[in-house]
């Protein structure tokens, strides 16, 4: 962790833990993104002169000490009438320059888009859906600049974090990298992926980073685990075992709440944030409750399709110049597609699921990560169709697709959608040849309603919605429902394109 990370949570001891314990901001993020007007050593013995003075009030403290961060896009109103207009004056406001620093904030050399709301740094999964995005409104310079980050992250960092602040340093988020490249491929040409070359080599090694270690006693280091017969699966982890800064209240209060050793469900909480899905029953042992997380014992399969994609880009790059690589490459492309379907497929269920590689049986969570093999082109023909059944029966809703069948009030299950998985099924229905597409339109149709419905009604684009009541706005999880909001745009505008 870089001594900047460590500011909120060493450094400004005890004023760090008594902020975020004390509930005095809604929202846990807002402290850690704050920026202090003042050195350490002046700002803690201010602190402690006054703490215990009468009528002191911490959050006036704070907002004395500190410059707190301010959600510039929440008010913004379009001039023009539609949704696609509106975006296209949104992608400004949403733009930050690189010289916007501080605090936490790590420091990029270009312009990027950050998703909106709460969510002020770039975000690296979000990032690919605002660029289609971005591609429709012919802003490839921005597409360019973005990816030009996330390789100067790649080459100072060691991977791509989560979002660009220090106390996101010890996860990333799913690894669509190679997918951003393809944007700039259908652009520019072959020459874009022997630019990147260096940065995707050193992606992949950072997902596959101890795997040379693991033999059949030793079978898991970091993100890479060792299945029975000998073939390599990705989960996901984070380096640190300890609560988030920028949920430090709800990580401690669960910890201690769960019966469960903390540095345990510290970990499993970092690695779902690490997925994205933050959080799903997906993530929990019993299906219903966050005490019973278990993200790092589930080899998740839209995971395990986003490493074989990157492989596989890899081996077609190799091929024509690297004749030793490409053979090596190629080899682990295979060895991983036989590998998601070994351990992710269930043929009496007709559907893709994750693997719980420590009770060694699938979770029988039925999620939309099951359209990744459809949407990365390895599910067979007859297993895209029941795909497809199960999705066509259980998930769509009048406003879209579920991201899972559970109300457990998680943000990522029932009754939400979201942007990138109506996507993700879209594409993946659209792969499957002869495959009768009515189900990919219904589905892209019912999403743009839903935006359509609430935009026009809030003259908002949402980070997420409720596709089961069109009536309703989306919620649950760990803060309200976030406008702006990057990856919404990007699909919507996609789907518009269409």
């Amino acid at each position: 962790m870089s001594q900047s990370s460590l500011f909120f949570m060493e450094s400004l001891s005890p004023l760090y833990e008594d902020v975020q314990t004390s509930a005095c901001f809604s929202d846990s993020k807002l402290f850690v993104d704050s920026i202090p007007l003042t050195d350490t050593e002046t700002l803690l013995a201010k602190y402690a002169e006054e703490k215990h003075k009468k009528g002191f009030d911490l959050k006036t403290f704070v907002q004395t000490h500190f410059q707190l961060p301010q959600e510039t896009d929440n008010g913004f109103q379009a001039t023009q009438p539609t949704a696609a207009e509106h975006i296209g004056e949104l992608w400004e406001v949403l733009t930050r320059k690189p010289a916007e620093t501080g605090g936490t904030l790590l420091p990029l050399p270009n312009d990027y888009v950050v998703p909106g709301g709460r969510f002020r740094e770039v975000y690296y999964w979000d990032s690919y859906f605002t660029m289609l995005g971005l591609q429709i409104s012919g802003r490839m310079d921005l597409v360019e600049k973005m990816i030009d980050n996330f390789s100067y992250l790649i080459d100072t960092v060691g991977f791509i974090p989560n979002g660009n602040r220090t106390y996101y340093l010890g996860r990333s988020q799913p690894p669509f990298f190679a997918l951003m490249l393809t944007i700039l491929l259908e652009e520019k040409g072959e020459e874009t992926l022997w630019k990147y070359l260096p940065q995707l080599e050193k992606e992949y090694a950072f997902w596959m980073d101890g795997a040379e270690q693991l033999d059949e006693q030793y079978t898991a280091h970091r993100r890479v685990v060792r299945m029975p017969d000998g073939s390599l699966l990705n989960r996901y982890w984070d380096d640190k075992a300890i609560p988030r800064p920028e949920a430090f209240h709800e990580d401690t209060r669960l910890a201690a709440a769960s019966g469960r050793p903390p540095e345990e469900v510290y970990r499993h909480i970092r690695a779902a944030a690490e997925s994205g899905w933050d959080f799903s029953s997906r993530w929990f042992k019993d299906g219903k409750n966050m005490s019973t997380i278990q993200t790092t014992d589930i080899l998740p399969v839209d995971l395990n399709c986003l490493i074989l994609f990157m492989e596989t880009l890899l081996s077609s790059i190799y091929e024509k110049k690297e004749p030793g690589k490409f053979k090596d490459m190629l080899s682990k492309a295979i060895q991983r597609k036989k590998a998601i379907q070994d351990y992710c497929w269930d043929e009496t269920k007709g559907f893709y699921f994750d693997y719980h590689f420590k009770d060694k049986k699938h979770t029988d969570a039925y999620t939309l990560a099951a359209l990744f093999p459809l949407f990365i082109s390895i599910a067979e023909y007859d297993q895209s169709i029941l795909v497809a059944k199960k999705v066509e029966e259980w998930f769509l809703k009048p406003g879209g697709l579920l991201t899972t069948l559970s109300a457990t009030g998680q943000q990522w299950d029932a009754p939400n959608g979201w942007a990138p998985l109506q996507w993700i099924a879209y594409k993946g229905l659209n792969r499957v040849p002869y495959l009768h597409c009515d189900l990919a339109q219904k589905i892209r149709e019912n999403w743009m309603q839903t935006n359509e419905k609430v935009y026009a009604a809030t003259g908002k684009m949402m980070e997420k919605y409720n596709v089961t009541d069109k009536e309703s706005l989306a919620g649950g999880g760990e803060y309200p429902n976030q406008d702006g909001f990057g990856w919404t745009n990007g699909v919507y505008l996609k789907f518009h394109s269409l």
